[in-house]
């Protein structure tokens, strides 16, 4: 049975050198200094996330950690505050990976939006109690922008895995 062309196309395996790429890229778009807004959605974490849905036995909770600690020493937080937060979201990821995979891309960004709050959330709270502001209640509309932008990160991380490894004219696969 030839399978059509869409979403039930076959996936190349990921190339762990792209992974890496892209998750270095998503720690550089954080550490691009555009001011300290609290509504801006966390790129490192999306990809994080994304990543340890679709390739959980290649990135995992340890990776997590390290780029949360790298995100801490960046922004002179709390260290570990961003390590804990990165580490619970990738163990949520990972732990739903299995069923969030049958769901169509919009359905998973409904999905993961509970594990950007919780992250979120978590950031927040150990903030909080070691004596910082309150940035506001517009923090919260990070998590919103990061479950809008997994459509589009589901796009552009899965287009090297979707091309033909070997283009024939005979064979539509």
């Amino acid at each position: 049975m030839i399978m059509p062309r869409g979403a039930s196309q076959l996936l190349l395996p990921a190339n762990p050198l792209f992974i890496a790429f892209s998750l270095v890229v998503g720690l550089l778009i954080d550490m691009v200094p555009v001011g300290r807004q609290p509504w801006m959605p966390d790129v490192l974490a999306l990809t994080l996330v994304f990543w340890n849905v679709h390739q959980p036995r290649r990135v995992g909770v340890g990776w997590a950690f390290v780029f949360g600690l790298m995100i801490d020493v960046h922004h002179g937080a709390l260290l570990g505050q961003h390590a804990l937060a990165y580490s619970l979201l990738a163990f949520g990821a990972v732990a739903l990976h299995r069923r969030l995979l049958w769901f169509t891309v919009g359905a998973q960004a409904i999905h993961v939006l509970p594990l950007f709050v919780l992250a979120q959330a978590i950031a927040l709270l150990v903030r909080l109690m070691v004596g910082g502001m309150w940035p506001g209640w517009s923090v919260m509309l990070a998590p919103l922008l990061q479950a809008l932008l997994w459509p589009l990160v589901a796009v552009l991380l899965l287009a090297p895995q979707r091309r033909a490894p070997d283009p024939d004219a005979h064979r539509p696969l």
